[in-house]
């Protein structure tokens, strides 16, 4: 099967080119990826653990 992925259209902005990619419904998972290390490590994600995942970004609780 072929990933098809998406990049965000936010990563054209802040010039570090630090992206994430997304492949959604596979195997009824979101696969989630570095843009920079395409063959690198992956997420995958429920629909429910993504919305979670989501929100906790939103509220920028994986601030550094």
């Amino acid at each position: 099967m072929t990933v098809q992925w998406r990049k965000s259209s936010r990563s054209q902005h802040g010039g570090e080119g630090e992206c994430v990619e997304l492949s959604i419904n596979v195997d009824e998972v979101t696969l989630i990826r570095d843009s920079k290390k395409p063959a690198g490590a992956r997420l995958a994600l429920t629909a429910g653990e993504l919305a979670g995942f989501l929100n906790d970004v939103k509220a920028g609780r994986y601030d550094l």
